[in-house]
Protein backbone atom coordinates (compact mmCIF):
# COMPACT_ATOMS: atom_id res chain seq x y z
CA UNK A 1 0.00 0.00 0.00
CA UNK A 2 0.97 3.59 -0.62
CA UNK A 3 0.24 6.84 0.87
CA UNK A 4 2.06 8.96 -2.30
CA UNK A 5 2.03 8.04 -5.65
CA UNK A 6 1.92 9.15 -9.25
CA UNK A 7 -1.00 10.67 -10.30
CA UNK A 8 -0.11 10.36 -14.20
CA UNK A 9 3.14 9.10 -15.65
CA UNK A 10 3.02 10.34 -18.41
CA UNK A 11 2.60 13.81 -17.76
CA UNK A 12 5.43 13.53 -15.46
CA UNK A 13 4.13 14.35 -12.02
CA UNK A 14 6.28 12.94 -9.42
CA UNK A 15 4.84 14.90 -6.53
CA UNK A 16 1.01 14.62 -6.66
CA UNK A 17 -0.90 12.31 -3.76
CA UNK A 18 -3.67 9.53 -4.46
CA UNK A 19 -6.58 9.19 -0.99
CA UNK A 20 -5.38 8.44 1.47
CA UNK A 21 -5.73 4.38 2.08
CA UNK A 22 -7.00 3.01 5.34
CA UNK A 23 -4.75 1.32 8.46
CA UNK A 24 -6.42 -1.55 9.48
CA UNK A 25 -8.68 -0.99 12.58
CA UNK A 26 -7.44 -2.56 16.02
CA UNK A 27 -9.32 -2.40 19.15
CA UNK A 28 -9.26 1.24 20.79
CA UNK A 29 -7.13 0.07 23.74
CA UNK A 30 -4.03 -0.56 21.56
CA UNK A 31 -2.91 2.62 19.32
CA UNK A 32 -2.32 1.43 15.69
CA UNK A 33 1.08 1.58 14.23
CA UNK A 34 2.69 -0.12 11.23
CA UNK A 35 4.92 -3.14 11.64
CA UNK A 36 8.89 -2.04 11.56
CA UNK A 37 8.53 -4.05 8.39
CA UNK A 38 5.88 -2.03 6.86
CA UNK A 39 7.13 0.93 8.19
CA UNK A 40 10.71 0.42 6.83
CA UNK A 41 9.04 -0.22 3.26
CA UNK A 42 6.67 2.57 3.31
CA UNK A 43 9.56 5.07 4.36
CA UNK A 44 11.62 3.20 1.51
CA UNK A 45 8.68 4.03 -0.40
CA UNK A 46 8.31 7.96 0.28
CA UNK A 47 12.38 8.20 -0.48
CA UNK A 48 12.69 6.64 -3.61
CA UNK A 49 9.32 7.67 -5.21
CA UNK A 50 8.58 11.17 -4.01
CA UNK A 51 12.21 12.31 -2.69
CA UNK A 52 10.64 12.77 0.83
CA UNK A 53 12.67 12.30 3.59
CA UNK A 54 11.07 12.60 7.45
CA UNK A 55 13.41 13.08 10.17
CA UNK A 56 13.63 10.98 12.93
CA UNK A 57 10.30 8.79 12.48
CA UNK A 58 11.45 6.96 15.64
CA UNK A 59 10.52 10.06 17.44
CA UNK A 60 7.03 10.47 16.10
CA UNK A 61 4.82 8.60 18.68
CA UNK A 62 1.91 8.30 16.26
CA UNK A 63 3.45 7.32 12.76
CA UNK A 64 -0.35 7.13 10.91
CA UNK A 65 -1.25 10.10 12.27
CA UNK A 66 1.22 11.79 11.34
CA UNK A 67 1.21 10.63 7.91
CA UNK A 68 -2.26 11.48 7.42
CA UNK A 69 -2.13 15.05 8.92
CA UNK A 70 0.45 15.45 6.48
CA UNK A 71 -1.14 13.96 3.40
CA UNK A 72 -3.91 16.64 3.78
CA UNK A 73 -1.73 19.45 4.33
CA UNK A 74 0.36 18.25 1.54
CA UNK A 75 -3.20 18.30 -0.62
CA UNK A 76 -3.93 22.31 0.17
CA UNK A 77 -0.32 23.40 -0.45
CA UNK A 78 2.86 22.05 -2.47
CA UNK A 79 5.61 20.23 -0.54
CA UNK A 80 7.99 23.22 -0.68
CA UNK A 81 6.14 25.45 1.65
CA UNK A 82 6.41 22.79 4.43
CA UNK A 83 10.01 21.20 3.10
CA UNK A 84 13.79 21.49 3.21
CA UNK A 85 14.26 21.47 -0.17
CA UNK A 86 18.23 19.40 -0.86
CA UNK A 87 19.81 19.17 -3.96
CA UNK A 88 22.09 16.89 -4.25
CA UNK A 89 25.37 16.84 -7.07
CA UNK A 90 24.71 20.84 -7.28
CA UNK A 91 27.79 21.29 -9.03
CA UNK A 92 27.37 18.55 -11.68
CA UNK A 93 25.27 18.31 -14.71
CA UNK A 94 21.38 19.77 -14.96
CA UNK A 95 20.69 16.27 -15.79
CA UNK A 96 21.98 14.40 -12.82
CA UNK A 97 20.84 16.93 -10.03
CA UNK A 98 18.05 15.74 -7.72
CA UNK A 99 15.76 17.16 -5.09
CA UNK A 100 14.61 15.73 -2.00
CA UNK A 101 12.21 17.33 0.28
CA UNK A 102 13.19 17.16 4.12
CA UNK A 103 10.12 17.59 6.38
CA UNK A 104 11.20 17.95 10.02
CA UNK A 105 10.26 19.48 13.18
CA UNK A 106 12.80 23.06 12.55
CA UNK A 107 8.98 23.34 11.20
CA UNK A 108 6.67 24.82 14.14
CA UNK A 109 3.54 23.12 12.44
CA UNK A 110 5.60 19.52 12.31
CA UNK A 111 7.11 20.10 15.93
CA UNK A 112 3.55 20.94 17.77
CA UNK A 113 2.00 17.82 15.65
CA UNK A 114 4.56 15.59 16.95
CA UNK A 115 4.05 17.29 21.07
CA UNK A 116 0.44 16.56 20.24
CA UNK A 117 0.51 13.20 19.18
CA UNK A 118 2.78 12.35 21.53
CA UNK A 119 0.68 14.03 24.41
CA UNK A 120 -2.69 12.26 23.18
CA UNK A 121 -0.44 8.52 23.40
CA UNK A 122 0.19 9.42 26.41
CA UNK A 123 -2.91 10.09 27.32
CA UNK A 124 -4.12 7.05 25.86
CA UNK A 125 -1.35 4.50 27.40
CA UNK A 126 -2.73 6.57 30.77
CA UNK A 127 -5.93 5.39 30.25
CA UNK A 128 -4.92 2.12 29.51
CA UNK A 129 -3.03 1.74 32.73
CA UNK A 130 -5.85 3.17 34.93
CA UNK A 131 -8.28 0.70 33.31
CA UNK A 132 -5.98 -2.66 33.73
CA UNK A 133 -5.37 -1.24 37.88
CA UNK A 134 -9.26 -1.22 38.24
CA UNK A 135 -9.47 -4.56 36.15
CA UNK A 136 -10.95 -7.31 38.64
CA UNK A 137 -11.54 -10.08 35.91
CA UNK A 138 -8.27 -10.29 35.76
CA UNK A 139 -6.97 -14.13 35.30
CA UNK A 140 -3.68 -16.10 34.53
CA UNK A 141 -1.50 -18.75 35.51
CA UNK A 142 2.01 -18.07 36.89
CA UNK A 143 4.48 -19.03 34.13
CA UNK A 144 6.49 -20.90 36.53
CA UNK A 145 4.64 -22.99 39.04
CA UNK A 146 1.52 -23.04 37.27
CA UNK A 147 -0.79 -21.33 39.99
CA UNK A 148 -3.73 -19.33 39.42
CA UNK A 149 -4.41 -16.01 40.22
CA UNK A 150 -7.68 -13.82 39.78
CA UNK A 151 -8.55 -10.26 40.43
CA UNK A 152 -5.64 -7.70 40.00
CA UNK A 153 -2.60 -7.97 38.41
CA UNK A 154 -0.59 -7.11 40.82
CA UNK A 155 -1.42 -10.49 42.89
CA UNK A 156 0.51 -12.13 39.92
CA UNK A 157 3.68 -9.93 39.29
CA UNK A 158 3.84 -9.42 43.31
CA UNK A 159 3.94 -13.16 43.59
CA UNK A 160 6.71 -14.18 40.77
CA UNK A 161 8.93 -11.28 42.43
CA UNK A 162 9.06 -12.77 46.02
CA UNK A 163 8.73 -16.51 44.86
CA UNK A 164 10.39 -16.87 41.61
CA UNK A 165 12.80 -14.04 41.68
CA UNK A 166 11.34 -13.03 38.26
CA UNK A 167 10.33 -9.03 38.64
CA UNK A 168 9.28 -7.18 35.35
CA UNK A 169 8.83 -3.81 37.55
CA UNK A 170 6.28 -2.55 39.64
CA UNK A 171 2.68 -3.75 38.31
CA UNK A 172 2.07 0.52 38.47
CA UNK A 173 4.33 0.96 36.02
CA UNK A 174 3.57 -1.26 33.22
CA UNK A 175 0.51 -1.05 30.86
CA UNK A 176 -0.40 -3.81 28.51
CA UNK A 177 -0.11 -6.23 30.72
CA UNK A 178 -1.86 -8.96 28.95
CA UNK A 179 -0.06 -8.59 25.94
CA UNK A 180 3.90 -8.59 28.14
CA UNK A 181 2.92 -11.52 30.03
CA UNK A 182 1.98 -13.55 26.39
CA UNK A 183 5.20 -12.59 25.19
CA UNK A 184 7.10 -13.56 27.76
CA UNK A 185 5.38 -16.68 27.87
CA UNK A 186 5.24 -17.29 24.53
CA UNK A 187 9.29 -17.50 24.87
CA UNK A 188 9.38 -19.77 27.41
CA UNK A 189 6.67 -22.03 25.37
CA UNK A 190 8.92 -21.93 22.47
CA UNK A 191 11.78 -22.88 25.29
CA UNK A 192 13.89 -19.56 25.01
CA UNK A 193 15.60 -18.34 27.60
CA UNK A 194 14.05 -14.40 29.09
CA UNK A 195 16.97 -12.56 29.26
CA UNK A 196 19.92 -14.30 26.82
CA UNK A 197 16.93 -15.76 24.58
CA UNK A 198 18.81 -18.89 23.57
CA UNK A 199 16.86 -21.15 22.67
CA UNK A 200 17.09 -25.33 24.43
CA UNK A 201 16.22 -28.77 23.77
CA UNK A 202 13.62 -29.14 26.71
CA UNK A 203 11.69 -27.32 29.18
CA UNK A 204 14.14 -28.59 32.26
CA UNK A 205 17.27 -27.46 31.02
CA UNK A 206 16.01 -24.54 30.19
CA UNK A 207 14.77 -23.53 33.58
CA UNK A 208 17.91 -24.86 35.07
CA UNK A 209 19.70 -22.53 32.72
CA UNK A 210 17.50 -19.49 34.22
CA UNK A 211 18.34 -20.50 37.58
CA UNK A 212 21.73 -21.33 37.46
CA UNK A 213 22.33 -17.93 35.32
CA UNK A 214 20.32 -16.30 36.67
CA UNK A 215 18.47 -15.09 33.96
CA UNK A 216 15.01 -15.30 35.64
CA UNK A 217 14.46 -11.34 34.11
CA UNK A 218 14.37 -9.87 31.10
CA UNK A 219 16.81 -8.35 28.58
CA UNK A 220 16.48 -4.61 29.48
CA UNK A 221 18.55 -4.30 25.84
CA UNK A 222 15.68 -5.52 23.78
CA UNK A 223 13.62 -2.71 22.92
CA UNK A 224 10.26 -5.01 22.23
CA UNK A 225 9.46 -4.38 25.89
CA UNK A 226 10.00 -0.44 25.68
CA UNK A 227 5.86 -0.41 25.03
CA UNK A 228 5.07 -2.10 28.71
CA UNK A 229 6.40 0.26 30.39
CA UNK A 230 5.00 3.63 31.16
CA UNK A 231 8.26 5.63 31.64
CA UNK A 232 8.89 5.03 27.53
CA UNK A 233 5.45 7.72 26.43
CA UNK A 234 6.76 9.98 29.08
CA UNK A 235 8.98 12.44 26.83
CA UNK A 236 8.86 12.91 23.16
CA UNK A 237 10.05 9.57 21.15
CA UNK A 238 12.59 8.95 24.16
CA UNK A 239 12.62 5.44 25.56
CA UNK A 240 13.64 4.33 29.56
CA UNK A 241 17.17 4.46 28.61
CA UNK A 242 17.59 8.06 27.14
CA UNK A 243 15.40 9.45 30.29
CA UNK A 244 17.93 7.55 32.57
CA UNK A 245 20.79 8.87 31.29
CA UNK A 246 19.47 12.52 30.49
CA UNK A 247 19.01 12.16 34.48
CA UNK A 248 22.83 11.22 35.18
CA UNK A 249 23.92 13.63 33.28
CA UNK A 250 21.89 16.39 34.85
CA UNK A 251 23.74 15.33 38.21
CA UNK A 252 27.14 15.10 35.82
CA UNK A 253 26.70 18.32 35.19
CA UNK A 254 25.53 19.73 39.02
CA UNK A 255 28.88 18.34 39.76
CA UNK A 256 30.60 20.34 37.62
CA UNK A 257 29.11 23.34 38.76
CA UNK A 258 31.86 26.55 39.83
CA UNK A 259 32.63 25.51 43.10
CA UNK A 260 35.11 28.49 43.72
CA UNK A 261 32.74 30.08 46.51
CA UNK A 262 32.07 27.40 48.26
CA UNK A 263 33.74 26.74 52.04
CA UNK A 264 34.23 23.59 53.66
CA UNK A 265 32.80 23.80 57.25
CA UNK A 266 35.48 22.86 59.43
CA UNK A 267 35.93 20.12 61.09
CA UNK A 268 34.91 20.51 65.12
CA UNK A 269 36.90 18.75 67.87
CA UNK A 270 35.09 18.61 70.77
CA UNK A 271 37.14 19.08 74.90
CA UNK A 272 37.54 15.93 76.51
CA UNK A 273 35.57 17.14 79.78
CA UNK A 274 32.20 18.87 78.35
CA UNK A 275 30.76 19.45 75.00
CA UNK A 276 32.68 22.63 73.95
CA UNK A 277 33.85 22.50 70.19
CA UNK A 278 36.30 24.06 68.21
CA UNK A 279 37.55 24.74 64.75
CA UNK A 280 41.51 24.66 64.95
CA UNK A 281 43.14 22.13 67.33
CA UNK A 282 45.15 24.68 69.14
CA UNK A 283 41.74 26.30 70.14
CA UNK A 284 41.05 23.31 71.78
CA UNK A 285 43.82 22.26 73.27
CA UNK A 286 44.25 25.57 74.76
CA UNK A 287 40.32 25.81 75.86
CA UNK A 288 41.49 22.47 77.85
CA UNK A 289 44.02 23.84 79.12
CA UNK A 290 42.54 27.29 80.17
CA UNK A 291 39.11 25.90 81.41
CA UNK A 292 39.75 22.36 82.87
CA UNK A 293 43.66 22.46 83.56
CA UNK A 294 44.02 19.89 80.88
CA UNK A 295 47.50 19.85 79.75
CA UNK A 296 48.10 17.34 76.75
CA UNK A 297 50.70 18.82 75.05
CA UNK A 298 52.74 18.63 78.67
CA UNK A 299 51.60 15.05 78.95
CA UNK A 300 53.35 14.21 75.82
CA UNK A 301 56.03 15.72 76.55
CA UNK A 302 56.74 14.94 80.54
CA UNK A 303 55.94 11.09 79.59
CA UNK A 304 57.58 10.95 76.10
CA UNK A 305 54.61 10.38 74.49
CA UNK A 306 54.38 8.62 70.99
CA UNK A 307 51.93 9.36 68.38
CA UNK A 308 50.01 5.75 68.89
CA UNK A 309 50.70 6.22 72.75
CA UNK A 310 48.66 9.44 72.34
CA UNK A 311 45.49 7.80 70.45
CA UNK A 312 45.46 5.31 72.99
CA UNK A 313 45.66 7.92 76.02
CA UNK A 314 42.80 10.16 74.59
CA UNK A 315 40.71 6.86 73.38
CA UNK A 316 41.19 5.93 77.11
CA UNK A 317 39.72 9.21 78.60
CA UNK A 318 36.90 9.41 76.14
CA UNK A 319 35.92 5.97 77.61
CA UNK A 320 36.33 6.61 81.36
CA UNK A 321 34.11 9.67 81.39
CA UNK A 322 31.46 8.03 79.30
CA UNK A 323 31.22 5.12 81.82
CA UNK A 324 31.26 7.71 84.27
CA UNK A 325 34.86 6.83 85.96
CA UNK A 326 37.24 8.86 86.95
CA UNK A 327 40.13 7.82 85.23
CA UNK A 328 42.75 8.65 87.81
CA UNK A 329 41.51 7.05 91.00
CA UNK A 330 39.15 4.42 88.88
CA UNK A 331 36.29 5.75 90.96
CA UNK A 332 32.50 4.98 89.67
CA UNK A 333 29.80 7.40 89.56
CA UNK A 334 26.20 8.02 88.89
CA UNK A 335 26.55 10.48 86.50
CA UNK A 336 28.88 12.37 84.03
CA UNK A 337 28.26 15.44 85.83
CA UNK A 338 29.32 13.51 89.12
CA UNK A 339 32.53 12.53 87.96
CA UNK A 340 33.54 15.32 86.25
CA UNK A 341 32.96 17.16 89.72
CA UNK A 342 34.78 15.13 91.20
CA UNK A 343 38.13 15.02 88.91
CA UNK A 344 37.81 18.49 89.17
CA UNK A 345 37.80 18.73 93.23
CA UNK A 346 40.22 16.10 93.89
CA UNK A 347 42.60 17.67 91.18
CA UNK A 348 42.75 14.50 89.21
CA UNK A 349 42.14 16.54 85.85
CA UNK A 350 46.51 15.97 85.33
CA UNK A 351 46.64 12.23 86.99
CA UNK A 352 46.70 9.75 85.41
CA UNK A 353 46.89 5.74 85.90
CA UNK A 354 49.82 3.46 85.88
CA UNK A 355 51.27 3.06 82.23
CA UNK A 356 49.89 0.34 81.83
CA UNK A 357 45.93 0.76 82.68
CA UNK A 358 45.30 3.05 79.42
CA UNK A 359 48.58 1.88 76.90
CA UNK A 360 46.69 -1.41 75.98
CA UNK A 361 45.42 -1.99 72.46
CA UNK A 362 42.10 -2.11 72.91
CA UNK A 363 42.87 1.83 72.68
CA UNK A 364 43.38 1.91 69.10
CA UNK A 365 39.96 1.94 68.78
CA UNK A 366 38.21 5.29 68.97
CA UNK A 367 35.57 5.66 71.73
CA UNK A 368 33.54 8.09 69.29
CA UNK A 369 33.97 7.63 65.91
CA UNK A 370 34.35 11.17 64.67
CA UNK A 371 36.40 11.97 66.99
CA UNK A 372 38.20 14.94 65.30
CA UNK A 373 40.59 15.38 68.26
CA UNK A 374 42.51 12.39 67.26
CA UNK A 375 43.01 13.42 63.66
CA UNK A 376 45.46 16.46 65.18
CA UNK A 377 47.32 14.78 67.58
CA UNK A 378 51.06 15.72 67.45
CA UNK A 379 52.77 13.19 64.85
CA UNK A 380 56.30 15.39 64.48
CA UNK A 381 59.49 14.28 62.76
CA UNK A 382 60.39 13.24 66.46
CA UNK A 383 57.62 11.31 66.97
CA UNK A 384 58.23 9.31 64.05
CA UNK A 385 61.44 8.90 64.75
CA UNK A 386 60.76 7.28 68.21
CA UNK A 387 58.26 5.22 66.62
CA UNK A 388 61.10 3.77 64.50
CA UNK A 389 63.45 2.97 67.89
CA UNK A 390 60.62 2.25 69.71
CA UNK A 391 57.87 0.71 67.78
CA UNK A 392 57.78 -3.03 69.61
CA UNK A 393 53.99 -1.80 70.81
CA UNK A 394 52.85 -1.70 67.36
CA UNK A 395 54.48 -4.70 65.32
CA UNK A 396 54.85 -4.50 61.57
CA UNK A 397 54.82 -8.03 60.14
CA UNK A 398 56.17 -9.22 56.36
CA UNK A 399 53.88 -11.00 54.40
CA UNK A 400 56.34 -14.27 54.55
CA UNK A 401 56.36 -14.95 58.59
CA UNK A 402 58.20 -18.30 59.85
CA UNK A 403 57.69 -18.17 63.44
CA UNK A 404 53.83 -17.92 64.13
CA UNK A 405 54.17 -18.49 67.64
CA UNK A 406 55.83 -15.34 68.15
CA UNK A 407 53.09 -13.70 65.88
CA UNK A 408 50.60 -15.15 68.39
CA UNK A 409 52.25 -13.85 71.72
CA UNK A 410 52.82 -10.22 69.73
CA UNK A 411 49.44 -10.34 68.01
CA UNK A 412 46.77 -7.99 69.58
CA UNK A 413 44.03 -9.92 69.81
CA UNK A 414 46.24 -12.21 72.43
CA UNK A 415 47.11 -9.17 74.06
CA UNK A 416 42.79 -8.52 74.74
CA UNK A 417 42.76 -12.12 75.39
CA UNK A 418 44.89 -11.92 78.17
CA UNK A 419 43.75 -8.48 79.85
CA UNK A 420 40.12 -10.15 79.49
CA UNK A 421 41.45 -13.27 81.77
CA UNK A 422 43.35 -10.93 84.11
CA UNK A 423 39.73 -8.63 84.46
CA UNK A 424 37.85 -11.36 85.19
CA UNK A 425 36.74 -11.94 88.97
CA UNK A 426 37.90 -15.32 90.69
CA UNK A 427 35.17 -17.57 91.46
Amino acid sequence: SQLFCPRDAENGRQDSILEPLCFPEQPPDVPSAPSLCSQHVLLKHLLLEHKLVIADVRLIADLPRYLLYWKGRFLEQPVTDFCSVIKTNSTGPVEKQDEYFLLCDILPEDRLLREKLQQKRLEEVLEQQQRERDDTSFHRVCMFCSEEFSGNRSSLLNHMAREHSFSIGLPDNIVYCNEFLDTLQSKLDNLQCLYCEKTFRDKTTLKDHMRKKAHRRINASNHDYDRFYVINYLELGKTWEEVQSEDDRELVDEEDDDWSDWRAHPVSAVCLFCDHQSDTMEQIYSHMKDVHGFDLHKLRTDLNLRFYQQVKLVNFIRRQIHQSRCYGCQEKFETRADVLGHIVAEGHVMQLPEVSAWDQPQYYFPTYENDALLCALSDSDQDEAGETSHGEDVPVIAEDVSNLRALKQSSVLNQLLKNTRAQRPVT
